[in-house]
């Protein structure tokens, strides 16, 4: 076969062109830091890497959950906290109350504080987060204690809320009211504060708010031991976020050191193209008529 000049000259073009397009690659990657910028160049690592970055976005998500699940409990076990100190009151006033030694205004006086603890105790019931009702299952927007009677009306049909804290990993954040703001605790309160006023016997009220504080310490244990096991399913999640880091890495990002190399050599190999390209179009019919 017999090579032409034209031919001499598209070969040394295609052979530039493909030059150029190799220095644009190892260019792209010093820039972005990435293999490829296109699915195209890799359709493997761009398939691994949608696999890969699907998996560390599920993760991310998840800890964004348990953040709202420490939200709900926290403050649940905060409540709770102040719901027992109302309740201790109570109790040390239901003994100082029983022992004989007050008369008629003094216990009168001791009926107006256990009124304002029932009310206190409502308003612990009707705690709000983020404005949405913490102590009212998944009807976050209405109150689960009605404070505008005297029966503080409970609202007892509440779901659980359920929070997504793992793959199929589902975990209650909430208490369950009906077990700690009853109707029970605040018709005993009202009745303790009228046998107060009305002098009846009183032996009997120590015994209901020993179950009532019993029954919220009880609801206080549960929601410790599902705080335990959201705090270890949080480490977990922290090791699979580094795992899932470290699998995008290793897949999309550019060993640095190795494209610089490379990018050089490039850059001779492209140099030494263009002095043979510069021999291969020197001669013209101008240099043989001189």
């Amino acid at each position: 076969m017999r090579v032409t000049q034209s031919m001499l000259a598209g070969n040394m073009l295609r052979n530039l062109s493909s030059s150029y397009e190799n220095m644009g690659t190892y260019q792209d990657q010093l820039a972005t830091g990435k293999k490829i910028t296109r699915a195209s160049q890799d359709p493997v690592v761009a398939m691994k890497g949608m696999n890969y970055r699907s998996q560390l976005s599920g993760v991310e998500q998840y800890k964004r959950n348990i953040s709202e699940v420490h939200n709900w409990m926290d403050s649940s076990d905060s409540s709770m906290n102040e719901a027992t100190q109302a309740m201790q009151r109570v109790r040390e006033l239901t003994v100082q109350a029983s022992n004989g030694t007050y008369e008629g205004e003094q216990l009168a006086n001791i009926a107006k504080e256990i009124r304002q603890l029932k009310e206190h105790v409502g308003s612990i019931a009707n705690t709000k987060v983020n404005d949405k009702y913490i102590f009212n299952g998944t009807n976050t927007t209405a109150a689960p204690v009605n404070m505008d009677n005297a029966a503080f009306t409970i609202n007892q049909s509440a779901s659980p809320v359920m929070i997504e804290v793992s793959d199929g990993v589902r975990i209650q954040t909430n208490v369950n009211a009906g077990n700690v703001f009853n109707e029970d605790l605040f018709n005993d309160l009202e009745s303790f504060a009228n046998a107060l006023e009305s002098g009846t016997d009183l032996d009997e009220f120590l015994g209901k708010f020993d179950g009532h504080i019993n029954n919220i310490v009880n609801e206080r244990a549960d929601l410790g031991a599902r705080m335990n096991r959201v705090e270890l399913i949080e480490d977990r999640l922290a090791t699979q976020e580094v795992s899932a880091s470290k699998l995008v890495s290793d897949n999309e990002d550019a060993d640095i050191e190795k494209v610089i190399m490379d990018l050089k050599t490039q850059e001779t190999i492209h140099r030494a193209a263009l002095g043979a390209g510069s021999r291969i179009i020197q001669p013209t019919l101008m240099d043989f008529l001189r």
